[in-house]
């Protein structure tokens, strides 16, 4: 998500308030056999690389489990915006981590409409935001769930007080479009689904909508079949970084480095302003891919909605039109693009294992962010020095550290800010070579990982050879800034 403080180093270093049709299979190159009496009706392992090890998350322990990992989500929804009707068939594949009586995912109460656990019909029952499947469950023996439902989207509200968030989950535009960001959670308001960042699994959602209707998700774009839109994510996806957006859009593609195929998505007149941002992206993968590394999924692309803010929703960017640019001289619809960019690195690719390192994601993102910004205009590192000790001081004494963040304040300006000081003191101790080498490595070799503080700064000091450990813990735990320049 796009930050709430924007980097102002031409002017007097001040805080700026701101931010960021038929049955779904797996891939044909993955395909199972035919079942035969002696092979399993399902060959699970086709979904293998959408297992995780899922843990309780302790800043939303209400979203989520950890007695479930899916490993595969297929989608096939189709929407009617007449009756503003979100019709869904969800066929999960799941490998419970526990033995259990039941099985539970976060759900928004839609109208149940059958429920069947490997082709058995089984109950379901949804309350307070729960799907609970009555059926018995081993541990490490995966199952098939498949859930028809329908009904009107509602949303759910954001932890937060940023100015520029709206409500979370599956809106519904006045015209009678959708649109979602869903971080911390909110996918759960358009389909079943572990909600927590640590259960990242593989996703193919098909999107039925009228003529003259766009669908656009996460994923890498599939075949269109009439009204029918297609979306495949072959590297797991946490829920949080999926994205459904249906409306009268415009449809253009591009070319990113290394021939990365791009799709923008935007409204023909209300978006016509962000076409040169958007055309911007292969400028922004290429100085991102110098500093971190390939970028690390088969296709990019942006979808413009009505929002004021940015989610670096994946392979499918999120970008709010209101997001204005307030100066002149500060591009920030293009800078806060190439932050969400940037989280495709850091995020996406590594997500943390629970909400309590959000600032392993926001604190890389948001310091590529001030370093383009800070390349681009020719700016001091000096002027980078004093922004980033005030910004740092002012969130500590606001918000507190950002390795204890509070729920209530989800995403505010102490996880963007405070690690990203962190990052630039290891930056001026390593030197530009080892400290570029050290991010190119983390987000290459940790690839579709989920990671947290202590796996962090167990690689730190194993690529550096040097002992990071109490920096680390200081800038993220003190409640002020820490003295510059010392290990």
């Amino acid at each position: 998500m796009r930050h709430p403080v924007l980097l102002t180093l031409l002017l007097p270093p001040v805080l700026v308030a701101g931010c960021t049709g038929g049955p779904v299979e797996p891939s044909a190159q993955a395909a199972s056999p035919p079942p035969s009496p002696s092979a399993p009706a399902v060959d699970y392992t086709v979904w293998q690389a959408g297992r995780s090890a899922p843990v309780r998350d302790p800043v939303y322990p209400a979203r989520g489990t950890d007695a479930l990992d899916v490993l595969h989500y297929g989608l096939k929804l189709a929407w009617t915006p007449s009756t503003k009707t979100l019709t869904g068939t969800a066929t999960l594949r799941i490998r419970p981590t526990k033995d259990a009586q039941n099985l539970v995912l976060d759900f928004m109460p839609y109208q149940v409409d059958g429920v069947t656990l490997d082709g058995a019909t089984v109950t379901g029952r949804v309350a307070k935001e729960k799907l609970t499947v009555a059926a018995p469950v081993v541990a490490d023996k995966p199952v098939t769930l498949v859930v028809k439902y329908h009904g009107a989207p509602k949303t759910t509200p954001m932890p937060s007080h940023r100015k520029d968030t709206e409500a979370l989950g599956l809106t519904v535009t006045k015209e009678g479009g959708l649109w979602t960001m869903q971080e911390p959670f909110g996918a759960f308001t358009w389909y079943p689904v572990n909600d927590q960042p640590s259960d990242e699994a593989l996703y193919d959602m098909t999107v039925t909508v009228p003529a003259g209707w766009s669908a656009v998700a996460s994923g890498t774009p599939g075949k269109r079949s009439g009204n029918t839109f297609s979306y495949r994510s072959a590297d797991p996806v946490a829920s949080y970084l999926t994205t459904l957006a249906v409306g009268k859009f415009e449809k253009l593609t591009a070319k990113g480095p290394r021939g990365i195929p791009l799709t923008y998505w935007y409204r023909k007149g209300a978006d016509d302003k962000l076409l040169p941002y958007l055309k911007k992206s292969p400028q922004y993968l290429t100085w991102l891919e110098n500093k971190f590394g390939p970028y690390p999924f088969p296709s990019g692309g942006i979808v413009v909605v009505d929002s004021a803010s940015g989610m670096e929703t994946q392979q499918m960017i999120t970008m709010g039109r209101k997001i204005e640019n307030t100066n002149a001289r500060r591009d920030r619809w293009g800078s806060d693009l190439l932050h969400e960019y940037a989280h495709h690195w850091f995020g996406d690719s590594v997500t943390p294992t629970t909400w309590t390192d959000l600032w392993l994601n926001e604190g890389w993102a948001q310091y590529a962010q001030d370093l383009h910004t800070k390349e681009t205009r020719r700016l001091s590192d000096a002027s980078l020095d004093r922004h980033l000790r005030q910004a740092d001081a002012a969130s500590r004494k606001k918000l507190g550290p950002p390795g204890r963040p509070n729920p209530k304040n989800f995403a505010e300006g102490n996880v963007y800010l405070c690690p990203e000081a962190m990052l630039h003191e290891i930056h001026k101790l390593l030197g530009d070579k080892k400290f570029f080498a050290l991010a190119r490595a983390w987000v290459q070799e940790q690839r579709n990982t989920q990671q947290d503080r202590a796996s962090f700064i167990a690689f730190v000091n194993k690529q550096t050879g040097r002992d990071f450990t109490k920096l680390i813990n200081t800038w993220l735990d003190s409640k002020t800034t820490p003295k510059s320049g010392a290990l």
